[in-house]
């Protein structure tokens, strides 16, 4: 009988921490993320961002560069680049995210560096020189959201002209989409290419 008694008592037992760890790890513990989550549904829900028409365009922390047709005047301020193995100028796209995997030492970064360099430059009309480190090199992912001050100042130009702004307009829009740097010294200040884009007019291109 005392065997029955110890068998019994410790089956209670473990039947009773199951439950309570059911209870904590299995219910109360998933609520309670859940619960901080939806604080703010803005970053619970992928950070989106909406176009004027309230259409969702993409998210705040994906970068997404929007491209023209070849030959039509471009009003868009442009993110870093993806590229890839055939085209070093491949511009970004959540669903293109890759690494590239070049070295410092790769003949074929150095390559797509030289070409995404003169790309730039023809598109803005200034010298190969005078185009950013952060315009011809990407991200680890391929999908940063952000460009440097010096790459959004250096769009500015074409952006004005051919939405027939003042310069002082589409900096001002860009100004107003520029983060300092996290915790006042860490990186560097940061324009969000897609919420100027869509300060500026862009909208989704299909919505409902």
């Amino acid at each position: 009988m005392l065997v029955i008694r110890n068998v019994v008592r410790q089956s209670l037992v473990g039947l009773a921490v199951l439950i309570g760890l059911t209870l904590l790890l299995g219910v109360a513990y998933p609520a309670a993320v859940w619960g901080v989550s939806r604080l703010t549904t803005h970053s619970a829900e992928g950070s989106q961002v909406t176009d004027a028409n309230g259409c969702v365009v993409g998210s705040k922390l994906l970068g997404v560069d929007i491209a023209v047709p070849a030959g039509t005047p471009d009003p868009y301020l442009h993110s870093r680049v993806v590229g890839s193995a055939d085209d070093p100028f491949a511009p970004g796209d959540p669903s293109a995210s890759a690494a590239s995997q070049q070295g410092p030492n790769s003949e074929l970064l150095a390559k797509n560096i030289d070409a995404r360099r003169a790309a730039i430059a023809a598109r803005e009309g200034i010298t190969p020189g005078q185009v950013p480190v952060d315009a011809v090199t990407g991200s680890g992912s391929g999908l940063d959201p952000d460009i440097s001050e010096a790459y959004a100042a250096l769009q500015v130009p074409r952006i004005a002209r051919v939405r027939n702004l003042t310069p002082q307009r589409v900096q001002a829009v860009i100004d107003a989409h520029t983060s300092d740097r996290q915790l006042g010294f860490l990186g560097q200040s940061r324009v969000n290419v897609l919420e100027v884009n869509i300060a500026l007019g862009a909208t989704a291109p299909k919505c409902g």
